[in-house]
C-alpha cells in the first residue's frame, strides 16, 4: 500500500549519510542570470529542522520533480521514482536536524539521501526475502526405520543383501531408497497397486533385518 507524503512525514525513516556521486547541480551553482538561490534552499532546510512546514512545502515544491527525474535517470520506473522521491522528502523532514550547512548545501544533502534510498532498493531487489514456508527449506524428516537400516549400514553389506532378494522386492528397494522415488511413482512405473509396493518393501526389510542380525 502506497503511503501519502503526509503519512510518511510522521514516520521516522532510517538514514545513513554515505559518499555520493555528484548530485544534479542547482541553477545557482552555475551562477547564471535569474538562477535559484542555493543559499535560500539551504536556509529553508535549516528552518525545516525547526519543524517549519511552510519551509518544507517550498523545498518539496522545488525538489519533488527534480528527485523524480533523478530517480528515472538512476533506472527507476515512474511509480518507483515517485515513491522514492516522496520517501526522500520524508527523510528530509524527519532527519533535517542532522543537516549541517557547514558541510554541505541543501542540494548535495537531499540528493545524497535520494541516491542512498535508490541503492538500498536495488540491494533489496537483488537479495529477495526468504520464504519461510518454502518446502525446500523444510527440516528433513527423520529416517524411517526402513531407511535407517540402509543408511546406517555399510554400503557393500546392504548391496550384498539386496542381491539375495527376490527380483520384485529388490526392484522396489532400489527405486525407493537408491532412486528416492515415492511409493506412488514406483507403483505407476511397475504397473502394480500401491499396496503391493508397500508389501514388497515390508517383506524385503524383514529379510534385511534378519541378515543384519536386528530385531524387528
Amino acid at each position: 500500500m502506497r503511503l501519502t507524503l503526509a503519512e510518511k512525514l510522521d514516520t521516522a525513516v532510517p538514514f545513513v549519510f554515505a559518499a555520493a556521486a555528484p548530485p544534479p547541480r542547482m541553477d545557482s551553482e552555475t551562477a547564471g542570470p535569474g538562477a535559484i538561490d542555493a543559499n535560500r534552499m539551504t536556509a529553508l532546510l535549516v528552518r525545516v529542522a525547526a519543524a517549519d512546514r511552510t519551509a518544507f512545502a517550498e523545498l518539496y515544491t522545488h525538489y519533488g520533480p527534480r528527485l523524480r527525474s533523478y530517480m528515472r535517470r538512476l533506472g527507476a520506473d515512474a511509480g518507483v521514482a515517485e515513491d522514492l522521491a516522496q520517501e526522500a522528502m520524508a527523510v528530509v523532514w524527519n532527519k533535517s536536524r542532522l543537516f549541517d550547512p557547514a558541510k554541505a548545501n541543501a542540494n548535495t544533502w537531499i540528493f545524497t539521501i535520494a541516491r542512498n534510498l535508490r541503492i538500498d532498493l536495488i540491494r533489496r531487489e537483488r537479495r529477495p526475502k526468504i520464504d519461510a514456508d518454502d518446502p525446500a527449506l523444510a527440516t528433513p524428516a527423520p529416517d524411517s526405520p526402513e531407511q535407517a537400516v540402509i543408511t546406517h549400514r555399510d554400503t557393500a553389506a546392504v548391496r550384498a543383501i539386496l542381491a539375495e532378494l527376490p527380483p520384485d522386492q529388490a526392484a522396489v528397494i532400489r527405486m525407493s531408497f537408491f532412486e528416492d522415488r515415492p511409493h506412488g511413482a514406483i507403483a505407476a512405473a511397475l504397473g502394480v497397486p500401491l499396496g503391493t509396493v508397500k508389501s514388497r518393501i515390508r517383506r524385503a526389510f524383514i529379510r534385511f533385518r534378519k541378515a543384519l542380525g536386528e530385531t524387528q
